[in-house]
C-alpha cells in the first residue's frame, strides 16, 4: 500500500474569528480514515393510483430507481462532498450488491477504498419504496455474522497503515459484521499507539469495545442502554453522558437526540442544539453528515466546540431535506450566516 504523507492539521487559530466561509473551508484540507459496514441504499421511486386486486397493498408504478452507497459509504460520501480525502477500509461480499457498491465507491473521487471480499457473504443491500416521496415499504437483504478472522487480520493491517497516512479515525458501526469482536478494541489501541483521534458512530448500547475513542455519537436511546439511566430530557442526558465518558475514558460524547436536535459534552458547558422546528423533518442521513462533518473538523485540528457547531449544520440540512442527502459546502456557509 503507498502511504502519501498525511495532510497536515491546520493549528487552531482563533476560530472565534473565523468566517463562516472561512471556517467551511478548513473542512477541505482534512484527511479521514474511516472503518466500518458497507452497504447499498437502494431507492425505488414511483406513485401509487390504486390497490392491488391480489391483497389489499397499493400498487407502485415505478418511474425511477437510484442505487446509492450506504452505511458506513456514506459517511465517506459526507466527507468527500466536503471536499476531504477518504481512506475506506470495509468488507463485502462477492456477490452482485458488492460489485455494485464497490464501483459506486470507487467512482467517487477523494476516496482510496480498501473493499476487502469474503466469499459466500451477502453484502447488505436495503431496498426503500417511496410513493411520491412517500415511504410505503422498506426490504433487507444482509448477513450480520462477524468478518472472517483472516480478514479482520487483514483488515487490522490494512487499516495500521492508512492511519499513518490520515489524521483521524472514523469507526461507523452499523452492527453489520465489520467491527464485531475485538476489531474495534484494538483499531481504537492502534490509534492511540499511532497518535491519531477516532470518532465513533455505535450500532448499539455497547460502547465498551470503544472505550478511549476521543468523541463517540450515541443516540438518546443508545446512552440510555449504555448507562440504564433516563435520557428524554436535557438533565437526564447531561448526567447519562457524564457516566457514559468516565466509565469508558470518552474525551467527548455528541448525543443525537432525533427531533430534539443534539447535545454535546466535553468541550465545557453541555451545548445543546435545536434542529429547524418550523419544517418537516427526515432524520434519514442525519448521523452521518453529523460524523462526517465533526470527523472532518476534528481532522483539521478545530476545538471541539467548533467542529460540533459544524456537525450540528450539517445535521440540521439533512433533515429538512428529503431523502439520502449530503450537506455541502456552500449549504453550511449559508446555515453559519443565518445563524
Amino acid at each position: 500500500m503507498d502511504e502519501p504523507a498525511p495532510r497536515a492539521a491546520t493549528a487552531p487559530a482563533d476560530d472565534a474569528r473565523l468566517t463562516p466561509a472561512e471556517m467551511v473551508q478548513r473542512l477541505s484540507r482534512a484527511n479521514v480514515l474511516v472503518v466500518g459496514d458497507a452497504m447499498l441504499d437502494r431507492y425505488i421511486h414511483g406513485h401509487v393510483e390504486r390497490l392491488s386486486p391480489e391483497a389489499p397493498v397499493p400498487v407502485l408504478t415505478i418511474a425511477r430507481e437510484v442505487a446509492l452507497p450506504g452505511g458506513a459509504a456514506n459517511v465517506v460520501r459526507n466527507l468527500t462532498a466536503l471536499g476531504a480525502a477518504c481512506a475506506f477500509v470495509s468488507v463485502v461480499g462477492d456477490d452482485q450488491t458488492g460489485s455494485d457498491l464497490t464501483g459506486l465507491i470507487g467512482g467517487q473521487p477523494g476516496i482510496e477504498p480498501w473493499l476487502l471480499v469474503q466469499g459466500g457473504r451477502t453484502t447488505t443491500r436495503k431496498t426503500r419504496f417511496l410513493a411520491d416521496g412517500q415511504h410505503l415499504l422498506r426490504a433487507d437483504r444482509e448477513q450480520t455474522d462477524p468478518i472472517e478472522a483472516r480478514l479482520g487480520e487483514r483488515l487490522l493491517r490494512i487499516a495500521r497503515d492508512a492511519m499513518a497516512a490520515t489524521s483521524l479515525m472514523v469507526l461507523s458501526d452499523y452492527g453489520k459484521g465489520v467491527l464485531s469482536g475485538d476489531l474495534a478494541t484494538a483499531l481504537v489501541r492502534i490509534a492511540g499507539e499511532l497518535g491519531r483521534k477516532v470518532v465513533v458512530d455505535p450500532a448499539s448500547g455497547d460502547c465498551a469495545r470503544f472505550a478511549g475513542a476521543d468523541v463517540i455519537l450515541p443516540t438518546a436511546g443508545e446512552l440510555a442502554l449504555a448507562t440504564g439511566m433516563p435520557t428524554a430530557r436535557d438533565d437526564e442526558v447531561d448526567a447519562a453522558a457524564a457516566v457514559l465518558m468516565a466509565r469508558y475514558r470518552f474525551g467527548a460524547v455528541m448525543v443525537l437526540r432525533g427531533a430534539a436536535g443534539i447535545s454535546v459534552f466535553g468541550a465545557g458547558p453541555a451545548l445543546h442544539m435545536a434542529l429547524p422546528r418550523d419544517q418537516k423533518l427526515d432524520l434519514f442521513g442525519v448521523t452521518d453528515a453529523a460524523l462526517a462533518t465533526l470527523a472532518a473538523g476534528l481532522a483539521v485540528a478545530m476545538p471541539l466546540s467548533c467542529a460540533a457547531r459544524l456537525a450540528g449544520a450539517a445535521a440540521g440540512i439533512v433533515a429538512t431535506r428529503p431523502g439520502t442527502v449530503v450537506a455541502r459546502p456552500a449549504d453550511l456557509q449559508a446555515v453559519l450566516s443565518e445563524g
